[in-house]
């Protein structure tokens, strides 16, 4: 009599535990919702934490992770997604995983994770992205590869945004991967001065605003009078 007590004590337990739980998914749901409508960074990444330890799934780890890396919170986003190469991860872990690892300066794992998003979901600013870093991993025949993608898959209508200066400015990616050509072509071999300073000019022309552009046009022609 006492263990069959006890059985159903147990039991008892468990299912008020259960509804406990339930309680809370609610709760942090609602919770979630309401930080969300206000714009609330913090609070959203607070409700969905709790909701990731409550009911754990991988769609709300990515979403955290994504909301960190919103708020240039790149290290606790890793932290949620991992810096391994994994195949299975979705779309949205994949992009956090690579900007986060750039962000912090670890450019070759980054590339990593861009290459492999570039398999599963290939565009072309995935590739302008795998360009950059490509270069400073001194993978000129890669970095050719992603920028003839990008020309060759760019519309008319595609732009890229620059961050170097105060105010952000886009330029159409023609003339971003224009110009990401001509660098790629002097970085591999810096005896072709003329050809990468023609490829620059050539994306100026496309984008008379290019600050980035004129500014290593500069650069080019200073090399050019060294020599």
């Amino acid at each position: 009599m006492k263990k069959v007590l006890f059985l159903i004590v147990m039991m008892g337990g468990f299912s008020l535990q259960a509804q406990s739980n339930d309680v809370l998914i609610k709760h942090y749901e609602a919770f979630y919702k309401q930080m969300r409508m206000q714009g609330d960074l913090q609070g959203s990444i607070n409700a969905l934490t709790h909701l990731t330890i409550l009911q754990p799934n991988q769609a709300r780890k990515d979403t955290l992770a994504y909301l960190y890396f919103s708020g240039n919170q790149y290290i606790p986003a890793l932290n949620v997604l991992g810096i391994e190469k994994d195949a299975n991860a979705s779309k949205l872990a994949l992009e956090v995983k690579a900007a986060s690892l750039k962000s912090v300066n670890q450019a070759e794992r980054s590339l990593e994770q861009y290459e492999l998003l570039f398999q599963k979901y290939p565009d072309i600013y995935v590739a302008y992205e795998m360009v950059d870093l490509q270069i400073q991993a001194g993978k000129y025949e890669e970095a050719t590869k992603s920028v003839e993608y990008g020309l060759a898959n760019c519309k008319e209508e595609d732009m890229i945004a620059f961050y170097e200066t105060q105010n952000p400015y886009q330029v159409p990616a023609k003339a971003a991967f224009t110009y990401m050509k001509g660098l790629t072509v002097f970085n591999k071999d810096q005896t072709k001065v003329d050809e990468a300073l023609a490829l620059v000019k050539e994306a100026i022309v496309l984008a008379p605003d290019f600050n980035l552009a004129k500014t290593i046009r500069q650069a080019l022609l200073n090399r050019k009078a060294e020599m």
